[in-house]
């Protein structure tokens, strides 16, 4: 059976890479149908879930990966991930900061803390949070990214008040 359940899951990842979320799915699925607990294939198919905009049904797979595996930091993040798509910033950041308890140089986790931060208004905070990931990961896009947009909306925020 691990022959077949790990077949099916790079063939799902081969599919998720094509944009191909619905038939992925379905590899999830028979995955999930011999191996329920999988957390691979769980959390694989919240983040496929999330990609078609399902995100309730992801956050319910994210919680029963949690129930089993607290610290697992894939479901921290992409949990933190789908509320903060939801507009629940302040539930974000508490996963996020859960991972940075873990692991306190987890730069995807510095980055999206720093995305809700910015989304709930605190723009010199979350420049903070995007400059310390990329103090460990200098090349790390995101990050740069959202700090220059997050300098820039500053910027401009601070100009509009003067």
């Amino acid at each position: 059976m691990q022959g077949k359940t790990s077949s099916l899951l790079n063939t799902a990842a081969e599919l998720c890479e094509d944009g191909k979320f619905i038939e992925a799915l379905k590899c999830y699925d028979k995955v999930l149908h011999i191996e329920p607990n999988n957390i691979r294939a769980n959390i694989n198919k919240g983040v496929t879930l999330q990609n078609l905009g399902h995100l309730n049904h992801a956050i319910q797979i994210y919680e029963k990966v949690l129930n089993s595996e607290p610290e697992n930091i894939d479901a921290l993040i992409n949990m933190g991930s789908a509320l903060h798509t939801l507009g629940k910033y302040t539930d974000a950041i508490s996963y996020y900061n859960t991972v940075l308890r873990l692991d306190e140089k987890n730069t995807l986790a510095l980055a999206y803390k720093g995305l809700s931060l910015g989304e709930s208004g605190n723009i010199s905070i979350a420049i903070k949070y995007f400059r310390k990931a990329l103090s460990i990961d200098c090349d790390y896009d995101l990050a740069q990214i959202s700090l220059d947009t997050a300098k820039n909306s500053y910027n401009l925020t601070s100009h509009t008040k003067a």
